[in-house]
Protein backbone atom coordinates (compact mmCIF):
# COMPACT_ATOMS: atom_id res chain seq x y z
CA UNK A 1 0.00 0.00 0.00
CA UNK A 2 2.77 2.63 1.09
CA UNK A 3 4.65 1.72 -2.57
CA UNK A 4 1.49 2.26 -4.57
CA UNK A 5 0.85 5.52 -2.45
CA UNK A 6 4.99 6.36 -2.97
CA UNK A 7 4.16 5.67 -6.89
CA UNK A 8 1.67 8.24 -6.94
CA UNK A 9 3.68 10.88 -5.13
CA UNK A 10 5.23 13.03 -8.02
CA UNK A 11 1.72 12.61 -10.09
CA UNK A 12 0.07 14.19 -7.23
CA UNK A 13 2.55 16.77 -7.22
CA UNK A 14 2.62 17.67 -10.21
CA UNK A 15 -1.94 17.69 -10.59
CA UNK A 16 -1.18 20.14 -7.40
CA UNK A 17 1.37 22.46 -9.68
CA UNK A 18 -0.89 22.82 -12.17
CA UNK A 19 -4.26 23.71 -10.13
CA UNK A 20 -2.00 26.32 -8.28
CA UNK A 21 -0.46 27.42 -11.25
CA UNK A 22 -4.22 28.05 -13.16
CA UNK A 23 -5.71 29.44 -10.08
CA UNK A 24 -2.86 32.02 -9.58
CA UNK A 25 -3.51 32.61 -13.51
CA UNK A 26 -7.06 33.02 -12.54
CA UNK A 27 -6.31 35.59 -9.75
CA UNK A 28 -3.80 37.61 -12.06
CA UNK A 29 -6.26 37.88 -14.71
CA UNK A 30 -9.39 38.52 -12.59
CA UNK A 31 -7.11 41.33 -10.73
CA UNK A 32 -5.99 42.67 -13.86
CA UNK A 33 -9.46 42.63 -15.43
CA UNK A 34 -10.86 44.97 -12.17
CA UNK A 35 -7.88 47.28 -12.60
CA UNK A 36 -9.20 47.68 -15.87
CA UNK A 37 -12.94 48.48 -15.09
CA UNK A 38 -11.61 50.97 -12.16
CA UNK A 39 -9.77 53.16 -14.54
CA UNK A 40 -12.53 52.58 -17.19
CA UNK A 41 -14.74 54.74 -14.45
CA UNK A 42 -11.54 56.94 -14.23
CA UNK A 43 -12.06 57.96 -17.11
CA UNK A 44 -15.77 58.23 -17.63
CA UNK A 45 -15.77 60.36 -14.67
CA UNK A 46 -13.23 62.86 -16.17
CA UNK A 47 -14.78 62.66 -19.52
CA UNK A 48 -18.41 63.70 -17.38
CA UNK A 49 -17.39 66.44 -15.55
CA UNK A 50 -17.08 70.48 -16.03
CA UNK A 51 -13.09 70.91 -17.58
CA UNK A 52 -12.44 67.61 -16.31
CA UNK A 53 -11.74 69.28 -12.80
CA UNK A 54 -13.39 67.82 -9.77
CA UNK A 55 -13.05 71.85 -7.99
CA UNK A 56 -16.48 72.41 -10.06
CA UNK A 57 -19.05 72.04 -8.17
CA UNK A 58 -20.21 69.77 -10.75
CA UNK A 59 -18.31 67.52 -10.13
CA UNK A 60 -18.69 66.66 -6.87
CA UNK A 61 -22.23 66.74 -7.12
CA UNK A 62 -21.74 63.86 -9.87
CA UNK A 63 -19.49 62.30 -7.40
CA UNK A 64 -22.21 61.89 -5.02
CA UNK A 65 -25.04 61.21 -8.12
CA UNK A 66 -23.03 58.31 -8.84
CA UNK A 67 -22.22 57.19 -5.66
CA UNK A 68 -25.93 56.75 -4.18
CA UNK A 69 -27.11 55.19 -7.92
CA UNK A 70 -24.31 53.01 -8.07
CA UNK A 71 -24.45 51.71 -4.76
CA UNK A 72 -28.38 50.90 -5.19
CA UNK A 73 -28.29 49.27 -8.44
CA UNK A 74 -24.76 47.08 -8.08
CA UNK A 75 -24.18 47.06 -4.39
CA UNK A 76 -21.21 48.12 -2.53
CA UNK A 77 -17.37 49.10 -3.47
CA UNK A 78 -18.92 52.57 -5.04
CA UNK A 79 -18.61 55.02 -2.07
CA UNK A 80 -18.23 58.33 -3.04
CA UNK A 81 -14.49 58.05 -1.68
CA UNK A 82 -13.95 54.62 -3.73
CA UNK A 83 -14.82 56.89 -7.13
CA UNK A 84 -12.87 59.85 -6.13
CA UNK A 85 -10.03 56.58 -6.12
CA UNK A 86 -10.98 55.79 -9.06
CA UNK A 87 -10.96 59.10 -11.16
CA UNK A 88 -7.49 60.15 -9.27
CA UNK A 89 -6.17 56.59 -10.68
CA UNK A 90 -6.89 57.09 -14.38
CA UNK A 91 -5.64 60.94 -13.70
CA UNK A 92 -2.19 59.53 -12.17
CA UNK A 93 -2.42 56.48 -14.13
CA UNK A 94 -3.02 57.96 -17.38
CA UNK A 95 -1.41 54.93 -19.71
CA UNK A 96 -2.98 51.95 -18.18
CA UNK A 97 -0.05 49.31 -19.73
CA UNK A 98 1.97 51.02 -17.18
CA UNK A 99 0.60 49.58 -14.36
CA UNK A 100 1.46 46.55 -12.24
CA UNK A 101 -0.91 43.34 -12.44
CA UNK A 102 0.67 42.42 -9.16
CA UNK A 103 -0.57 44.74 -7.51
CA UNK A 104 -4.33 45.16 -6.16
CA UNK A 105 -6.76 47.60 -6.58
CA UNK A 106 -6.14 48.18 -2.68
CA UNK A 107 -2.70 48.71 -3.04
CA UNK A 108 -3.32 51.63 -5.80
CA UNK A 109 -5.77 53.21 -3.12
CA UNK A 110 -2.79 53.43 -0.58
CA UNK A 111 -0.79 54.51 -3.16
CA UNK A 112 -2.58 57.36 -4.32
CA UNK A 113 -2.36 59.14 -1.07
CA UNK A 114 1.35 60.05 -1.61
CA UNK A 115 1.01 63.02 -3.26
CA UNK A 116 4.99 63.05 -4.28
CA UNK A 117 5.37 61.20 -7.46
CA UNK A 118 9.36 60.23 -7.13
CA UNK A 119 7.74 59.14 -3.35
CA UNK A 120 4.69 56.80 -4.36
CA UNK A 121 6.57 55.41 -7.87
CA UNK A 122 9.07 53.84 -5.21
CA UNK A 123 6.52 52.43 -2.86
CA UNK A 124 5.07 51.17 -5.78
CA UNK A 125 8.74 49.63 -7.51
CA UNK A 126 9.39 48.32 -3.81
CA UNK A 127 5.92 46.82 -3.31
CA UNK A 128 6.19 44.67 -6.23
CA UNK A 129 9.71 43.56 -5.75
CA UNK A 130 8.87 42.63 -1.94
CA UNK A 131 6.09 41.09 -2.89
CA UNK A 132 4.37 43.29 0.15
CA UNK A 133 0.95 42.88 1.20
CA UNK A 134 -1.53 46.17 1.70
CA UNK A 135 -0.91 45.99 5.35
CA UNK A 136 2.97 45.57 4.77
CA UNK A 137 3.11 48.65 2.39
CA UNK A 138 1.05 50.83 4.42
CA UNK A 139 4.14 50.39 7.24
CA UNK A 140 6.26 51.33 5.30
CA UNK A 141 4.50 54.43 3.82
CA UNK A 142 3.93 55.18 7.98
CA UNK A 143 7.33 54.76 8.94
CA UNK A 144 9.06 56.86 5.91
CA UNK A 145 11.06 54.21 4.34
CA UNK A 146 11.65 56.34 1.15
CA UNK A 147 12.72 59.58 3.62
CA UNK A 148 15.19 56.84 6.14
CA UNK A 149 16.38 55.25 2.67
CA UNK A 150 17.62 58.67 1.75
CA UNK A 151 18.89 59.72 4.77
CA UNK A 152 20.57 56.49 5.41
CA UNK A 153 24.06 57.47 4.45
CA UNK A 154 23.02 61.09 6.10
CA UNK A 155 22.71 62.97 2.69
CA UNK A 156 20.57 63.25 -0.02
CA UNK A 157 20.71 63.98 -3.15
CA UNK A 158 18.70 64.79 -6.27
CA UNK A 159 20.24 61.35 -8.18
CA UNK A 160 19.26 59.41 -5.53
CA UNK A 161 15.72 60.92 -5.39
CA UNK A 162 15.75 59.78 -8.79
CA UNK A 163 17.29 56.91 -8.60
CA UNK A 164 14.70 55.51 -6.25
CA UNK A 165 11.76 56.50 -7.96
CA UNK A 166 13.11 54.68 -11.03
CA UNK A 167 14.39 51.62 -9.83
CA UNK A 168 13.42 51.16 -6.21
CA UNK A 169 16.41 49.96 -3.46
CA UNK A 170 19.04 48.54 -5.29
CA UNK A 171 21.31 46.56 -3.70
CA UNK A 172 24.60 46.14 -4.92
CA UNK A 173 26.90 47.09 -2.13
CA UNK A 174 26.09 46.93 1.77
CA UNK A 175 25.47 50.19 2.15
CA UNK A 176 22.65 49.76 0.46
CA UNK A 177 20.65 47.86 2.80
CA UNK A 178 20.49 50.65 5.62
CA UNK A 179 17.97 53.03 6.91
CA UNK A 180 17.70 55.48 9.10
CA UNK A 181 16.69 55.14 11.75
CA UNK A 182 15.21 51.81 11.92
CA UNK A 183 11.99 51.46 13.22
CA UNK A 184 10.44 48.96 15.93
CA UNK A 185 7.47 50.01 16.63
CA UNK A 186 6.06 45.98 15.99
CA UNK A 187 7.62 45.30 19.60
CA UNK A 188 5.04 47.31 21.46
CA UNK A 189 7.35 48.87 24.48
CA UNK A 190 6.56 52.55 24.24
CA UNK A 191 9.95 54.58 23.67
CA UNK A 192 10.45 55.94 27.59
CA UNK A 193 10.59 52.69 28.75
CA UNK A 194 14.11 51.59 29.43
CA UNK A 195 15.39 48.04 28.32
CA UNK A 196 18.06 45.90 28.56
CA UNK A 197 20.21 44.48 25.52
CA UNK A 198 18.66 40.84 25.79
CA UNK A 199 14.92 42.09 26.06
CA UNK A 200 15.46 44.12 22.92
CA UNK A 201 16.71 40.90 21.37
CA UNK A 202 14.30 39.04 22.52
CA UNK A 203 11.25 40.91 21.57
CA UNK A 204 13.32 41.20 17.68
CA UNK A 205 13.39 37.37 17.90
CA UNK A 206 9.72 37.38 18.99
CA UNK A 207 8.79 39.48 16.28
CA UNK A 208 11.00 37.93 13.53
CA UNK A 209 8.44 38.53 10.71
CA UNK A 210 8.45 41.82 11.09
CA UNK A 211 12.02 42.32 11.89
CA UNK A 212 12.70 40.45 8.51
CA UNK A 213 10.53 42.86 6.90
CA UNK A 214 12.04 45.97 8.62
CA UNK A 215 15.20 44.27 7.49
CA UNK A 216 14.51 44.00 4.14
CA UNK A 217 15.02 42.16 0.71
CA UNK A 218 16.93 39.24 1.23
CA UNK A 219 17.76 38.54 4.34
CA UNK A 220 17.36 35.11 6.25
CA UNK A 221 17.52 34.63 10.19
CA UNK A 222 20.47 32.57 10.94
CA UNK A 223 20.66 32.43 15.29
CA UNK A 224 21.40 34.38 17.79
CA UNK A 225 23.56 34.65 20.56
CA UNK A 226 26.32 32.72 18.15
CA UNK A 227 29.15 32.16 19.65
CA UNK A 228 33.00 32.52 18.49
CA UNK A 229 35.99 31.72 20.34
CA UNK A 230 39.28 33.59 20.28
CA UNK A 231 42.09 32.65 22.71
CA UNK A 232 39.82 30.86 25.22
CA UNK A 233 37.31 33.49 25.44
CA UNK A 234 33.59 32.60 24.45
CA UNK A 235 32.05 35.99 22.44
CA UNK A 236 28.66 36.13 21.38
CA UNK A 237 27.05 38.32 18.22
CA UNK A 238 23.75 39.21 19.15
CA UNK A 239 22.07 38.19 15.83
CA UNK A 240 23.41 36.91 12.72
CA UNK A 241 21.85 36.82 9.41
CA UNK A 242 22.71 36.15 5.79
CA UNK A 243 21.25 37.71 2.75
CA UNK A 244 21.13 36.29 -0.43
CA UNK A 245 21.51 39.27 -2.51
CA UNK A 246 24.82 40.52 -1.39
CA UNK A 247 25.89 36.93 -0.43
CA UNK A 248 27.11 37.65 2.73
CA UNK A 249 26.71 37.10 6.59
CA UNK A 250 25.32 40.33 8.52
CA UNK A 251 26.32 40.46 12.17
CA UNK A 252 23.80 43.09 13.87
CA UNK A 253 24.94 43.97 17.71
CA UNK A 254 22.46 45.80 20.03
CA UNK A 255 22.70 48.70 22.10
CA UNK A 256 20.30 50.69 24.45
CA UNK A 257 22.48 52.85 24.61
CA UNK A 258 25.34 55.32 22.90
CA UNK A 259 27.72 54.35 20.35
CA UNK A 260 30.58 53.87 21.70
CA UNK A 261 34.02 53.69 20.12
CA UNK A 262 34.73 49.86 21.93
CA UNK A 263 31.87 48.48 20.15
CA UNK A 264 33.65 49.12 16.75
CA UNK A 265 36.54 47.64 17.28
CA UNK A 266 34.40 44.56 18.92
CA UNK A 267 32.73 44.37 15.82
CA UNK A 268 35.56 44.35 13.48
CA UNK A 269 36.94 41.23 15.45
CA UNK A 270 33.96 39.22 14.69
CA UNK A 271 34.00 40.16 11.20
CA UNK A 272 37.76 38.90 11.03
CA UNK A 273 36.67 35.68 12.91
CA UNK A 274 33.64 35.20 10.27
CA UNK A 275 35.80 36.04 7.40
CA UNK A 276 38.31 33.24 8.37
CA UNK A 277 36.00 30.78 9.96
CA UNK A 278 32.52 30.83 8.80
CA UNK A 279 32.75 32.19 5.51
CA UNK A 280 31.74 29.27 2.56
CA UNK A 281 33.43 29.98 -0.88
CA UNK A 282 31.55 31.84 -2.91
CA UNK A 283 30.27 34.26 0.09
CA UNK A 284 31.36 37.39 0.14
CA UNK A 285 32.95 39.65 3.14
CA UNK A 286 30.58 39.98 6.12
CA UNK A 287 29.29 43.12 7.28
CA UNK A 288 28.49 44.41 10.54
CA UNK A 289 25.86 46.36 11.99
CA UNK A 290 25.32 48.54 15.13
CA UNK A 291 22.11 48.95 16.40
CA UNK A 292 21.99 52.05 18.78
CA UNK A 293 19.87 54.34 20.24
CA UNK A 294 21.60 57.00 19.30
CA UNK A 295 24.89 57.85 17.53
CA UNK A 296 26.88 61.07 17.72
CA UNK A 297 28.12 61.61 14.40
CA UNK A 298 31.37 62.44 15.12
CA UNK A 299 31.95 59.46 17.96
CA UNK A 300 30.56 57.57 14.36
CA UNK A 301 33.46 59.03 12.42
CA UNK A 302 36.24 58.28 14.65
CA UNK A 303 35.18 54.72 16.04
CA UNK A 304 34.38 52.92 12.10
CA UNK A 305 37.00 55.92 10.21
CA UNK A 306 39.84 53.66 9.25
CA UNK A 307 38.13 49.79 9.61
CA UNK A 308 39.15 47.92 6.68
CA UNK A 309 35.80 45.26 7.35
CA UNK A 310 32.62 46.82 6.82
CA UNK A 311 30.91 48.09 9.91
CA UNK A 312 28.29 50.33 10.06
CA UNK A 313 26.31 52.46 12.69
CA UNK A 314 22.51 53.25 12.83
CA UNK A 315 19.87 54.62 15.20
CA UNK A 316 16.79 52.69 16.04
CA UNK A 317 13.54 53.92 17.59
CA UNK A 318 10.54 52.18 18.74
CA UNK A 319 7.99 54.39 17.72
CA UNK A 320 6.67 55.41 14.24
CA UNK A 321 9.09 58.31 13.48
CA UNK A 322 7.24 62.06 12.66
CA UNK A 323 6.78 61.63 8.97
CA UNK A 324 6.86 65.61 8.69
CA UNK A 325 10.48 65.84 10.70
CA UNK A 326 11.78 62.91 8.32
CA UNK A 327 10.60 65.25 5.03
CA UNK A 328 12.63 68.33 6.90
CA UNK A 329 15.61 66.31 7.36
CA UNK A 330 15.58 65.47 4.06
CA UNK A 331 15.05 68.89 2.61
CA UNK A 332 17.77 70.02 4.88
CA UNK A 333 20.05 67.72 3.09
CA UNK A 334 18.95 68.39 -0.37
CA UNK A 335 19.07 72.70 0.47
CA UNK A 336 22.67 71.89 1.45
CA UNK A 337 23.25 70.08 -2.45
CA UNK A 338 22.07 72.92 -4.29
CA UNK A 339 23.85 75.27 -2.15
CA UNK A 340 27.05 73.52 -2.60
CA UNK A 341 26.29 73.46 -6.15
CA UNK A 342 25.94 76.58 -6.84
Amino acid sequence: MKQKIAKLEPIIKQIKTRLADARNKAASEVNTAMLQAYWDIGQIIIENEQDGELKAQYGQQLLTELSKELTRSIGRGFSKSNLYNMRNFYLEYPIFQTLSGKLTWSHYCELLGISDKSEREFYQIECVNSLWSVRELNRQIETGLFERVLLSEGKANKKKVLSLAQKGITITGPEDILKNPYVFEFIGVPEPKPMLERELEAKLIKHLEEFLLELGRGFMFVGSQQRLTLGNTHYYVDMVFYNKILKAYILIDLKTGELRPEYAGQMNAYLNYYKAEVNDDGDNAPVGIILCKDQKKLIAEYALGGISNQVFAANYVQYIPEKEQLIAEVKTLLEKEMETDV
